[in-house]
């Protein structure tokens, strides 16, 4: 049977956001519209599946695909009505495997906070009218729902940015620095950023590409006896780097100045176009890749692995500064939903 006219024109929707999204991604990957323009994109794309499934008539495919869409739901269910054991688990295991500061107890305090928000909804209701109770849910509901749409749109452009195919031609490597160990030695998370660059120079050498040169930026922080940039040097030559192919950036203390001071270097020696990819921890790689377009460097990064039970507080908190950074724009929403809010109190009291 072929397909009605009907039909045909339902796929200009997905096409739509399939196209704007691409152009957009391959103007400028490091930019967080396309996380939301590949999930309009996704939404479209499954929405005009399924209507093309449902009328093919075809029973054992609508049977299978409508099974695997069960399936899926239950799944996403299950995750939704655990969330919260989840969130405690990974506290556990955080703290009982990583330091206990603020930024590693994100996911006990989100698990806490929804704790005492279901336990305050419970509680207060019986004292709380109807014309306040009614407006200050929506307010807590839409201002949720908005998160986590907004975290959806990051997760998803911060997991397109780590898949990106690299390019053996680069002339400049920048590994960015993280916190020493006992002060003068490369953590677990720093060797990963370090080894990812190191495996990188050696295969496009292998390709019989010229060697580009590491730059190893990192200041040095007040407990640290030497700069992150010369300890991540002296970590990669003693596994077999030419020290002639590397360079130090000792003097920035945030990603930004990375960025920044390593650009430096560069048009301080190269005064012709260059190309250039940074390396971090795939969590940081797109707030990383945020700072180099902020410094000017047309870079984009690789993301070194990262222990799974250490992503959701590194992520959260990812998200956390992006949403800094971005304020503005959430500020706006925000303003929005209380505006709306105030409405619905007062056409209640009115």
């Amino acid at each position: 049977m072929m397909p009605s006219e009907a039909l045909y024109w339902s796929l200009l929707l997905p096409i739509s956001f399939g196209a704007l999204f691409f152009g957009s991604y391959l103007i400028e990957p490091r930019r967080l519209i396309n996380g939301l323009l590949f999930n309009l994109f996704a939404i479209a794309f499954l929405f005009d599946l399924a209507i093309w499934i449902l009328s093919s008539k075809n029973l054992l495919l609508i049977a299978v695909m409508g099974t695997l869409f069960i399936i899926i739901i239950l799944l996403l269910f299950a995750l939704f009505a655990l969330h919260l054991l989840w969130l405690i688990w990974n506290a556990i295991v955080v703290w009982r495997k990583e330091s206990h500061s603020m930024g590693n107890m994100l996911t006990l305090f989100i698990a806490l906070g929804l704790v005492v928000l279901e336990l305050g909804a419970t509680y207060f209701r019986r004292f709380i009218p109807d014309f306040v109770y009614l407006p200050l849910s929506f307010m807590i509901i839409a201002s949720m729902v908005y998160i986590l749409i907004s975290l959806y749109n990051f997760l998803t452009i911060l997991t397109i940015y780590n898949l990106r195919i690299p390019h053996y031609n680069q002339d400049y490597l920048i590994v960015l620095g993280a916190g020493l160990l006992n002060g003068d030695q490369v953590s677990p998370l720093l060797a990963a950023r370090i080894n990812a660059a190191s495996k990188f120079y050696r295969k496009q050498v292998k390709k019989g590409r010229p060697a580009p040169k590491i730059i190893y930026s990192g200041g040095q922080g007040g407990d640290e006896t030497v700069s992150e940039g010369f300890a991540m040097q002296q970590y990669a030559i003693k596994s077999g780097i030419p020290a002639s192919s590397t360079m130090v950036e000792g003097e920035s203390k945030t990603t930004f100045e990375n960025m920044q001071f390593s650009a430096r270097l560069i048009n301080a020696r190269q005064k012709t176009s260059y190309r250039a990819t940074f390396f971090t921890n795939n969590y940081h790689l797109f707030r990383a890749g945020l700072f180099a377009r902020m410094a000017g460097i047309h870079a984009n990064g690789i993301g070194a692995a990262t222990s799974f039970y250490f992503l959701p507080n590194a992520v959260i908190r990812e998200y956390v500064a992006i949403a800094v950074m971005k304020k503005r724009q959430h500020m706006i929403v925000f303003g929005g939903i209380l505006l709306i809010t105030l409405a619905m109190f007062f056409v209640q009291i009115v």
